[in-house]
């Protein structure tokens, strides 16, 4: 994997990010397990309830394309500071992506690399489902 290249790609997204309201624009670098990177940004709404996370942009782009096996996820903000996924994006990941790698970065060589089950322990899966 080409941590740097990801953390580029997710960088080089923000400058398509929609955050009007909160200045906070979050570019993702999604990695496919044969390659293909699918890049996503967050996108505000004036009602706030509707904006979504880059992260889940960029799973919905591929999970759209056919794509169903992930590798790693890169995240950064284009202020540079950490950013870490919400809730949401975390429960998302899990349920498509299950315990794949997660590379929070404030530039190419300063980031962190960790697997999503540190950030989302005891997660909730369809395994908890009651199937009849």
């Amino acid at each position: 994997m080409d941590v740097q290249g990801l953390i580029r790609a997710a960088y080089a997204a923000t400058l398509h990010a929609r955050a009007p309201y909160s200045g906070f624009k979050v570019g993702a670098a999604l990695l496919c397990a044969d390659g293909t990177v699918y890049t996503g940004v967050n996108v505000e709404s004036s009602s706030y309830g509707l904006t979504i996370c880059a992260e889940r942009v960029a799973m919905f782009k591929a999970l759209s394309e056919g794509r169903d096996k992930f590798q790693a996820i890169a995240i950064i903000c284009a202020n540079r500071t950490w950013c870490p996924p919400c809730g949401a994006c975390r429960q998302v990941l899990w349920d498509w992506g299950r315990d794949l790698d997660v590379i929070l970065a404030k530039d190419e060589n300063d980031y962190q690399l960790m697997k999503l089950s540190a950030l989302l322990p005891h997660a909730f899966d369809n395994g908890y489902l009651i199937h009849d």
